[in-house]
């Protein structure tokens, strides 16, 4: 049994893994801000009777509410096995000219900052023990730029390149740190980026299979189950009709 902490575990890619990793009865830590949609997936998993769900519910934004969150923790949950930090956003699709300052701040505040606060408060407690596995959800937008995508893409070039330097900073207590990068995966991440507006959401997967969160759920808990001599460094993930960040082959 192994204790798996998930940030944005409310939707989408977080969800998928919640669920794959309650299969073999681990422990789970579920992170997001929409408490309801934390509850009922508790409930979800706990029905398996082997798994026992701890839900904590704040913004990652927040560098205080990140602290009391993991402060709460009482010590039988704060052997973390597997930190999953997958809470993360794009809003909005302007050139850097006609740029919104509130998109840009939400998504440096929650892809970069966010991350950065949750790894703070929980690597002390790896390095501590000498034992541990890190796994970033990155994207492909932080391997390749494309139009309209300039702050978000810098964002997930940020986690890239933090994957990187936390595999340096923590190899010698024998941290696992693996970046994964999806293509398109059909989340509720365009209905983010488009603000609501859910019909041109849902034109974007129109004409070709898109990811679904379970094959990345897949990925990372096949990353998360290697013997403790491998490591997977990092993983692209693309739909089949996918070539490139902006390359996308539709039969429409």
């Amino acid at each position: 049994m192994k204790t798996i902490f998930i940030t944005g575990a409310t939707s989408g890619i977080g969800k998928a893994c919640a669920r794959i990793f309650a299969k073999d009865g681990n422990k789970l830590i579920i992170t997001g801000r929409r408490q309801e949609r934390l509850l009922e997936l508790k409930k979800e998993l706990e029905s398996n009777k082997d798994t026992i769900v701890h839900t904590l519910s704040f913004d990652i934004r927040s560098k205080e509410g990140v602290n009391q969150a993991i402060e709460s923790l009482d010590n039988s949950w704060k052997d973390i096995d597997v930190l999953i930090n997958n809470a993360g956003l794009a809003v909005g699709l302007n050139k850097i000219q006609d740029g919104e300052i509130d998109d840009w701040e939400r998504m440096i505040d929650t892809n970069i900052k966010g991350l950065l606060y949750i790894t703070r408060a929980i690597s002390p407690l790896m390095t501590a023990r000498k034992s541990g596995h890190i796994i970033n959800i990155g994207s492909v937008a932080g391997k390749e730029t494309y139009p309209f995508g300039n702050v978000y893409c810098s964002t997930k070039h940020a986690v890239d390149s933090l994957s990187k330097a936390m595999r340096i900073d923590m190899v010698e207590f024998g941290i696992k740190v693996t970046q994964i990068a999806p293509g398109a995966v059909e989340t509720e991440f365009s209905n983010v980026r488009f603000k609501g507006d859910d019909a041109k959401a849902d034109s974007i997967y129109n004409g070709f299979e898109p990811l679904h969160p379970e094959d990345i759920a897949d990925a990372a808990y096949y990353c998360a189950n290697l013997p403790k001599h491998v490591n997977i460094n990092d993983m692209l993930i693309m739909p089949t009709a996918q070539a490139s960040a902006g390359l996308i082959h539709k039969n429409i």
